[in-house]
Formats: C-alpha cells, sequence, structure tokens
C-alpha cells in the first residue's frame, strides 16, 4: 500500500472530505488529490506530521514504517491539551477574557504550539464545512499565508473567520459560503486595523 492509498483510506475512514482534510493539515485541496493520486510522493517532513496529526496517525505509519497493531479492543493512546472554548473574541480586549470563555475542550494537537477553540456563529464559511454552531481548533499565530483560513480582528469588531489574502496595502476576507449574502470584504490597511489571532487548523461538531 502507498503513502497516497493510507491517507486516502485514512480520510474516508475519519469521514473528511479532501477539503476538510487539507483545512486541518494546512494545505489546500488539490494537494490532498496529489498526494492520494501519487502525484506527488516526495512530501516534506512538516507535511507528512501534519497529515498524520489531522487522520490521528503516526507519520511511520504514514510512511509505511509501522502498522497498526494493538490489542483486540484496545484503542489508540492519543495526548491530549486543554483549551479554552471562546464564544466570541471581542476587539481590545484581552483574547482569553473571563467573559470570551465559555468552557474547555481537548485537543490531540501538540508540537509546542498554543490553541484555543472558537464557536462560529453564521455561515459565511459553510461551503467548506465550518458551519454554524460548530468549533475550530485555532493555532495562535500572528501572521498566515494568502489563501489559509483564518481568525481575524477587523477594527473595532469581533473577530471573523474567512479566507485570508494580503497585499502591501490591503487585506481581503474572503468568504466560503452558500449563502449569496456574503460577499469579499477588502480592507485599506492604511484606514482599518487589521490583526490576525490564528490559523483555523481543525473543525469539530457542535458539542
Amino acid at each position: 500500500m502507498t503513502m497516497g492509498q493510507r491517507i486516502r483510506d485514512l480520510r474516508k475512514a475519519a469521514g473528511l472530505s479532501q477539503e476538510e482534510l487539507g483545512l486541518q493539515a494546512g494545505v489546500k485541496k488539490a494537494a490532498i488529490h496529489k498526494y492520494e493520486s501519487g502525484l506527488v510522493v516526495n512530501l516534506k517532513q512538516i507535511t507528512i506530521e501534519k497529515l498524520a496529526a489531522a487522520l490521528h496517525t503516526t507519520p511511520a505509519y504514514l510512511l509505511g514504517l509501522e502498522t497498526a497493531s494493538l490489542p483486540e479492543g484496545a484503542l489508540p493512546y492519543h495526548p491530549t491539551q486543554r483549551i479554552p472554548i471562546l464564544g466570541q473574541i471581542s476587539a481590545g480586549m484581552p483574547i482569553y477574557a473571563e467573559q470570551n470563555i465559555e468552557g474547555y475542550t481537548v485537543t490531540d494537537l501538540n508540537g509546542g504550539a498554543e490553541y484555543f477553540a472558537l464557536r462560529v456563529s453564521g455561515d459565511s464559511m459553510n461551503a467548506i464545512g465550518i458551519n454554524d454552531g460548530y468549533l475550530i481548533i485555532v493555532r495562535r499565530q500572528e501572521s498566515v499565508e494568502n489563501g489559509e483560513v483564518a481568525v481575524v480582528l477587523v477594527g473595532d469588531e469581533n473577530a471573523t473567520v474567512k479566507r485570508f489574502y494580503a497585499t502591501e496595502s490591503t487585506v481581503t476576507l474572503m468568504p466560503q459560503s452558500t449563502n449569496p449574502i456574503h460577499q469579499p470584504q477588502i480592507y485599506d490597511l492604511h484606514r482599518t486595523r487589521i490583526k490576525v489571532l490564528g490559523k483555523v487548523v481543525k473543525v469539530e461538531f457542535l458539542l
């Protein structure tokens, strides 16, 4: 079995689309398609690690260096960390302000990064599986690459979740929705303060 076949089989077993796996692993849907079809076989180690984390397996298994061998009835162990669930993030307030935190959850993402969960409100990103009421797991970071899905503070408004594109003078926040009311938001950086709070790395169902 090839690495692409392992990725495909684990993705299907987890009930993920190529788009959803790409979102969790930080790559595009087209990249997942190329991995699974064998068009790309020499993946970077960091990419393999991200795919393994998203698929709840190990890099060694994806590379074919180990097989899943657990006693009958046993479940694989995944280290977890406790992270806050934020109902919203308000401008001008600390991200972990007490009034923002509605509870806690756990994630098996690791690697020394800081994470938080945010409960989604609205349908502006439902075309890629980020639905109203779902939780998104966000890795704290101050910048993202163009095309990545990010949590962003816009001026004095609450945080929003959109696909992020930036030039030297503008930022475009792109919705991906089946609802046509949601349109791209373009901001002049000389007039509006834009602050990236983190990158969306995982989507979870409503708790």
